[in-house]
């Protein structure tokens, strides 16, 4: 009997809901659910189709990338999942998808600008991207090396990680994260669209104007922060 089962469950059900948006590709991308108390994180095994996932596939393993239950391979982005629950104790969910406009965005190496209110009503920043990762990284210890560079770009730019839950991965892709796994694919979900509708703009007009900081203070704050009122 598994001492994880509600963790597995939110980790299985939250990977299910990345495939039902149609956010994965075959088995391009994760997502990991953390207990910041017991110190450990459930994520999806490595290379495991999501038509044969099962709950009882999810591993559990520890912030110093131990398994702890389990019978197969975590997945191969499991150190950055660690990484940046080891760093960020505030995050109890993290996605990593392949999306399409996303992907795009993230091999381009541009952040993703602030065009119109849907982009603010979630964040009030350009989404940002990371500086591809330096040779030397990548020989390394990749996969930790990339929870670091997330880290050090959102440290060197003053970035909060919990207004901005989200970054593109130069080259690579992006990373999303909230307070629960769900919320780290609400996030996801967000980044994909706010991409797309990006890119399109830029498509209407190469010349267009980021939105004025009027529009996106008050698209945001009316969503965000102590004196918000959209919502019940």
């Amino acid at each position: 009997m598994s001492n994880f089962i509600d963790l597995k469950k939110e980790c299985y059900d939250a990977n299910m809901e990345l495939k039902r948006l149609g956010l994965i590709y075959h088995t391009f991308g994760n997502v990991s659910s953390s207990d910041h108390e017991r110190g450990v994180f459930a994520i999806k095994p490595s290379g495991v189709p999501y038509e044969e996932l099962t709950q009882d596939n999810i591993v559990i393993v520890d912030f110093d990338n131990q398994i702890i239950e389990g019978d197969l391979k975590p997945s191969s982005d499991t150190k950055t999942h660690s990484y940046l629950y080891k760093k960020w104790n505030g995050i109890g969910g993290i996605s990593h998808t392949h999306a399409l406009y996303s992907v795009a965005w993230s091999q381009s190496l541009r952040d993703i600008p602030v065009y119109g209110t849907t982009h603010a009503d979630h964040l009030s920043n350009d989404i940002p991207c990371t500086p591809v990762m330096t040779d030397e990284m990548i020989k390394g210890n990749y996969e930790e090396n990339t929870g670091k560079q997330i880290i050090e770009y959102f440290n060197k730019k003053n970035l909060n990680y919990n207004e901005i839950e989200m970054v593109l991965v130069g080259n690579h892709g992006p990373f999303c994260w909230g307070k629960s796994a769900s919320q780290s694919v609400f996030n996801s979900t967000v980044l994909e669209e706010i991409a797309k509708m990006a890119f399109l703009t830029e498509q209407i007009n190469p010349n267009a104007d980021k939105l004025k900081k009027t529009l996106i203070e008050k698209h945001y704050y009316r969503k965000h922060g102590k004196n918000k009122y959209y919502g019940q």
